[in-house]
C-alpha cells in the first residue's frame, strides 16, 4: 500500500481523487456543546474534530499579573484510532496542543489583557478542550480550526459575588484574529496539503504553519526526519497561505465546502 500511494503522489495523483492541493470535504458548526461558553465540531473528510471553550475565573501567573490565562488540552479518545490508548495524553496530544497554543498566543487571537477582572489578583482563564472523535489523517488543521471557531462561538459568564451563572453571559469573547494551521507535506519533490492517514505514513516530512489573517506567519513547526531546502520552506509557507484562506472562509457561520 505504501509503495502504491507513493507512486501516485510522484506522478501528482492522490488514492482518493484530489489534487496535491486540494482540502477534503470541510463542515464547521458552531455552538455544539450546550454547557461550554463557546464550541464548535469540524468534520474534515472523515476526520472528526471537537473543541469546547470553558471559562473561569483564577489567578494571574506571577511573570504576567495584567494577562488572563489560555490554556490548551487535546485527548485522543481510544474510538477514534486503533493506535489510541486509554489513559493519560500521549506525545502526539501534547504536542498538537502545544503548537495550537503557540499558534493562538502569537497569532494575537485573543487579547489575554482584556481578560484581567483585577490586576494582579483575578482574571479570567479560557480552556480549549479538544477532542479527537474520528482520526483519518490532517488532525492538527482540524483541531485548529475548530479551537478558533470554538473561540468565536464562546461568551464571557455574568459573575454575582464572585460566582459564575452559567448558561448567562456578560459579551462575547473579542477575537482579534483567527489564525490557521495549514499543514504542507513534502514527498520527493512533490507538496501536498491535507494528509490522509495514510499518506501521512509515507511522507518525507511535514511543515506546520500557522497563518493570521494578514497571512502573518506566527508559528511554524517541523515533523519528519528528512531534511528541507531553502526553497523548499518558501514553496511551502508560499502554499500555507494561499490555503489558509480557503480554510478561514469557514470561521464565518456554519459553512460545508464539497
Amino acid at each position: 500500500m505504501k509503495e502504491y500511494i507513493l507512486e501516485l503522489l510522484e506522478k501528482g495523483k492522490r488514492m482518493d481523487g484530489r489534487n496535491l492541493d486540494e482540502y477534503r470535504n470541510i463542515k464547521v458548526e458552531r455552538g455544539v456543546v450546550e454547557k461550554a461558553e463557546g464550541s464548535a465540531w469540524v468534520q474534515l473528510g472523515e476526520t472528526k474534530v471537537l473543541a469546547g471553550v470553558k471559562m473561569e475565573i483564577g489567578t494571574p501567573f506571577p511573570d504576567s499579573p495584567n494577562d488572563g490565562i489560555l490554556i490548551v488540552n487535546a485527548e485522543f479518545t481510544p474510538l477514534a484510532s486503533p493506535a489510541f490508548e486509554p489513559g493519560p495524553p500521549g506525545e502526539d496530544a501534547i504536542e498538537l496542543a502545544r503548537m495550537i497554543d503557540r499558534v493562538l498566543r502569537e497569532g494575537k487571537a485573543i487579547d489575554l489583557s482584556k481578560l484581567v477582572i483585577t490586576p494582579g489578583e483575578k482574571v479570567w482563564c479560557v480552556f480549549i478542550d479538544i477532542d479527537i472523535l474520528n482520526h483519518k489523517g490532517n488532525l492538527i488543521d482540524a483541531s485548529c480550526l475548530a479551537s478558533v471557531a470554538a473561540l468565536l462561538d464562546a461568551k464571557i459568564p455574568k459573575v454575582e459575588d464572585d460566582k459564575i451563572i452559567r448558561g448567562e453571559y456578560e459579551r462575547k469573547l473579542e477575537v482579534n484574529f483567527k489564525p490557521v494551521i495549514v499543514s504542507v507535506c513534502k514527498v520527493g519533490e512533490k507538496y501536498l496539503v491535507d494528509p490522509l492517514e495514510e499518506e501521512e505514513e509515507v511522507i518525507d516530512c511535514k511543515l506546520c504553519i500557522g497563518v493570521r489573517d494578514d497571512d502573518l506567519i506566527c508559528a511554524i513547526q517541523k515533523q519528519g526526519k528528512k531534511s528541507l531546502r531553502f526553497e523548499d520552506i518558501e514553496k511551502m509557507v508560499d502554499i500555507a497561505i494561499s490555503k489558509s484562506k480557503v480554510l478561514r472562509r469557514f470561521l464565518d457561520g456554519n459553512q460545508a465546502y464539497h
